[in-house]
């Protein structure tokens, strides 16, 4: 029997690093039960085919894997593309990245100049309790999503975004997308996230701006049509009752962070 190794060893932590990163992703897109329903059916056909070498299950089994990989790709596919994402963006490959990305802080600049626009909107809008719901891309495309609203492609504006989430305006149920330095739609439907942790008081506008980003990696900026409050969803975490200051420190550090 070959002895254990450093190769071995090594081996192990890569995996233990990959299931642990798609663990937390789960959780927080609260598909954490399916990703517990996948890890037996893994164990018991490593136990079933690989080491008691039980034949007719093993093949039995074998297929399934072949079919459920497939299946699984189709149907998480965007935890998969935010899992790639966030271990592309780990702080251990920024300096690989800067190599490769002379514009970043260029593109960095871009982004934080538009940040008042939003923050004065939000507050204007928070004060006369006007319901908006704001998604800013970052290395995700969210292409898909801006295409089931109405397109825009305008200067990102505190006036402009303010008309668009006015109460009698057609597109102010929906969600607008900022893109690349510009408000490309509005009126976009997206992902609701089945979090069950989210408070009961908090309604759809907060569901779907958790569940954007849990889909991805875009920053959604809430602002409560009952409350008036303003909140962030960023990374399968939401945060309620900013005030100004702290949704401008927030949205300018996930802008330098792009």
């Amino acid at each position: 029997m070959d002895q254990f190794g450093i190769r071995d060893a090594f081996d192990i932590a890569i995996v233990a690093l990959l299931l642990f990163y798609l663990y937390r992703i789960m959780k927080e897109s609260g598909t954490i039960n399916i990703f517990f329903g996948v890890l037996a059916f893994i164990i018991v056909w490593v136990l079933t085919s690989q080491i008691l070498e039980m034949k007719l299950i093993g093949t039995i089994l074998d297929q399934f894997m072949g079919i459920g990989l497939l299946v699984l790709v189709i149907l998480f596919q965007d935890q998969i593309k935010r899992f790639l994402v966030e271990l592309g963006d780990h702080k251990r490959w920024r300096f690989l990245k800067k190599l490769f990305q002379h514009s970043k802080h260029d593109h960095g600049s871009e982004a934080r100049r538009y940040v008042m626009p939003i923050v004065y909107a939000c507050l204007n809008m928070s004060k006369t309790k006007t319901g908006a719901l704001i998604v800013i891309q970052q290395e995700i495309p969210l292409d898909s999503y801006e295409k089931s609203g109405d397109i825009i492609d305008a200067d990102v504006n505190s006036r402009l975004i303010e008309n668009i989430f006015f109460k009698n305006s057609p597109l102010h149920d929906g969600a607008m997308i900022i893109a690349r330095g510009r408000i490309k739609s509005a009126g976009c439907i997206l992902p609701v996230s089945h979090d069950r942790n989210i408070p009961r008081a908090l309604g759809l506008r907060h569901r779907s701006a958790l569940g954007i980003s849990q889909a991805t990696d875009a920053v959604a900026v809430i602002v409560s049509e009952e409350t008036g409050n303003i909140s962030i969803a960023h990374r399968g975490t939401l945060t309620t009752r900013l005030s100004s200051t702290d949704l401008e420190h927030r949205l300018s550090q996930a802008m330098s962070s792009e």
